[in-house]
């Protein structure tokens, strides 16, 4: 039972902490942005070299979903709702979640990484005894880059998902591509594309915020750096999926009770 208490209290201790340092990247931010070219570094190696992947990763799932929306839409009349479903489903929540795991394991791991190598190795110390913030220096760009570049890359990944699930509507199940587009605007709002880019701003702020904090807080020399990799894939992974069903649940909430007082 107290291995159990313990590692609870070290759980709590390690949210309270997280949350220092955010609002202390936060504060950093405020009072003095970080330089143009290190965010111009984090906006390149966030979201332009995450496009491959991305772009693999939306193809691949709108093709998939497709398939299976016809294979079981179409002997009941509703092949034609193909296109919509795949829209839907890669604005509102395979895009934002999938688009968010693929730069959890390919950036989130190497902020971990890097970050833990300076901090074993006394980079970090080595900083601050040169009066430089590493939260500002360090934590802050990656922090921007994140929730800068996460939206960014779920519309990119949604608009590739949509292309993947119309050529295989058009070139397999032979739709047309007016029965695939047209229910699109139709039924698609603005509300809906917020809803993937609100999802993928916090998404960008869970997988910044952990994997520095895992970074910076790592012991136990190269072995400490490999669990610390490992411990914030992991925890960035869970906390996606708690928040998605939360941000789910509450931007429907207010969606329709803001539609349905405006129709009163």
């Amino acid at each position: 039972m107290g291995f159990y208490l313990k590692k609870i209290f070290n759980a709590c201790a390690g949210v309270g902490l997280w949350g220092i340092m955010f609002g202390q990247t936060i504060w950093a931010i405020l009072k003095r942005p970080p330089s143009w070219r290190l965010l111009v570094d984090q906006f390149y190696n966030i979201g332009v070299l995450s496009l491959p992947v991305v772009a693999i990763t939306g193809f691949s799932t709108g093709m998939v979903l497709a398939a299976q929306s016809f294979y079981q839409l179409g002997d009941k009349g509703l092949g034609s709702a193909t296109g919509l479903l795949v829209g839907k489903a890669m604005l509102t929540e395979i895009g934002p979640v999938l688009t968010a795991f693929m730069v959890t394991g390919r950036v989130g791991s190497s902020m971990t990484a890097e970050l833990g190598s300076m901090q074993v190795t006394e980079q970090i110390d080595a900083l601050k005894s040169m009066a430089v913030n590493p939260l500002r220096y360090l934590v802050a760009p990656r922090v921007l880059g994140g929730i800068t570049m996460l939206p960014l890359l779920t519309v990119f990944s949604a608009v590739i998902g949509i292309f993947g699930g119309y050529l295989v509507s058009a070139y397999i199940f032979g739709m047309s591509a007016q029965s695939f587009f047209d229910p699109i605007p139709n039924n698609i709002t603005s509300f809906d594309l917020w809803t993937g880019v609100i999802k993928a701003f916090f998404f960008g702020i869970i997988i910044s915020t952990i994997c520095c904090y895992k970074g910076m807080t790592t012991k136990g020399g190269a072995a400490g750096v490999g669990k610390a990799t490992t411990s914030g894939v992991v925890i960035s992974y869970s906390y996606i999926l708690i928040v998605n069903f939360f941000l789910t649940v509450g931007l429907n909430t207010i969606h329709i009770n803001l539609v349905e007082g405006h129709t009163i």
